[in-house]
């Protein structure tokens, strides 16, 4: 199973099995990071323009062949067990559905004994690495907080057949409740009735 920095569990052996497609795509297929960012890769962009900057593995393709594939989550529900977000207005209270990542990008580790992609001793050679994954790609999902716990704390994979923790709906059905009475609309004259 693949690792954080820190030595944790990430709850997946393939993160590119399960991750979306690139923030980067747009509706028509072509690369926003060549577009957009031309300056921080000249070369890459300078490829994507000479292509229209069409996406060089398009919509279905092999992901982890481009070097800057990053897949990054909304975050409205989790990916385990599908806890729906409920956030309030004005209210700073810890979301119940978090970002968690399966791959860690840039900010990856450059120290073999913890990099999120090496998962066992065994694993190929950074040179057999490189010619099929151009990572370290950033690779996130929605868990809530439930979850996520379990995941790093324990050996729970994202993909386990699991429903929402007790506690994860008792504190998603309190929001709920707070939600619906606060857009209740009332009358000033059942406000007014109310306070005499």
């Amino acid at each position: 199973m693949e690792r954080t920095p820190d030595g944790t569990p990430v709850g997946v052996d393939d993160p590119y099995a399960v991750a979306g497609v690139c923030d980067h795509l747009t509706d028509d297929g072509r690369c926003r990071f060549a577009l957009r960012r031309a300056g921080d890769d000249p070369e890459f962009s300078a490829e994507r323009r000479s292509d229209g900057y069409a996406c060089h593995v398009g919509e279905e393709g092999e992901w982890r062949a481009c070097p800057h594939y990053r897949s990054t989550t909304d975050g409205r529900e989790c990916y385990r067990c599908g806890l729906a977000e409920v956030r309030l207005a004005h209210d700073d209270a810890r979301p119940l559905v978090e970002e968690h990542h399966l791959s860690y990008g840039e900010a990856a580790s450059t120290d073999d004994s913890t990099s999120p992609h090496t998962s066992s001793p065994d694993a190929p050679s950074p040179d057999a690495h490189d010619r099929d994954d151009a990572g370290p790609h950033e690779i996130t999902v929605a868990l809530c907080r439930w979850c996520h716990t379990k995941v790093h704390k324990s050996f729970a994979r994202i993909d386990d057949d699991a429903g929402p923790d007790p506690e994860a709906l008792a504190a998603r059905e309190s929001r709920r409740s707070k939600e619906q009475s606060e857009s209740a609309f009332e009358t000033a004259s059942e406000r007014f009735d109310r306070e005499t």
